[in-house]
C-alpha cells in the first residue's frame, strides 16, 4: 500500500485514550483556569478533535502566552536545523494540562526561605545549596567478627 503523509499519520498509539479513561470528557478539564505565564504540557485528547495539536507537540511542553474562552495560546520551542525556532500553537483546553515540572523546584525554594528564617532567628548561617553525595566515611573492618572463611567446592558424586 502507498505510504500516507496525512495530517494525523502513525498517531494510532500516540492519540489513544489512556486505559479505562474512554467515553466523555470530564468536566474537571474545562473548570482548570490557565493565566499568562503557566507553564503548560500539551497532550492530545483524541475525544476532541477541535483544537487538537499536530503530532509534533504532542508531548511537549509550553508556556500560556494568551487565553481565550475554549482555548489557550501556547508558546513551544522547536529544533529547525542548528536553532530554535518559537512557534505558537492554539489549543483548546481539553489537549493541555498545569506541568508539574517546576513544583520541585518550588517546593525547594519554600524549603529553603523556612530555613533561612529559622536560621536568621537563632543568629547562625545555614548552607542552602544542593551538594552531591559525597563519598561513604572511612572505617576500620575487625578482624574479630569477620574471621575468613575457606570455601571448597563440592565434590560432584554420579550414582548409577
Amino acid at each position: 500500500m502507498p505510504h500516507s503523509f496525512g495530517y494525523r499519520a502513525r498517531t494510532r498509539d500516540m492519540f489513544k485514550r489512556g486505559f479505562k479513561d474512554h467515553g466523555p470528557i470530564k468536566l474537571s478539564t474545562y473548570l482548570v483556569n490557565y493565566r499568562v505565564g503557566d507553564i503548560v504540557d500539551i497532550k492530545a485528547n483524541a475525544a476532541q478533535q477541535k483544537g487538537m495539536p499536530h503530532k509534533y507537540y504532542h508531548g511537549r511542553t509550553g508556556i500560556v502566552y494568551n487565553v481565550t474562552p475554549h482555548a489557550v495560546g501556547v508558546i513551544v520551542y522547536k529544533v529547525v536545523g542548528n536553532r530554535y525556532i518559537e512557534k505558537r500553537v492554539n489549543l483548546r483546553v481539553e489537549h493541555v494540562k498545569h506541568s508539574k515540572c517546576r513544583q520541585e523546584f518550588l517546593d525547594r525554594v519554600k524549603r529553603n526561605h523556612e530555613a533561612h528564617v529559622e536560621a536568621k532567628e537563632k543568629g547562625e548561617r545555614v548552607c542552602l545549596k544542593r551538594i552531591p553525595a559525597a563519598p561513604r566515611e572511612a572505617h576500620v573492618v575487625s578482624v574479630a567478627d569477620n574471621a575468613p572463611q575457606t570455601m571448597a567446592p563440592v565434590a560432584y558424586e554420579t550414582k548409577i
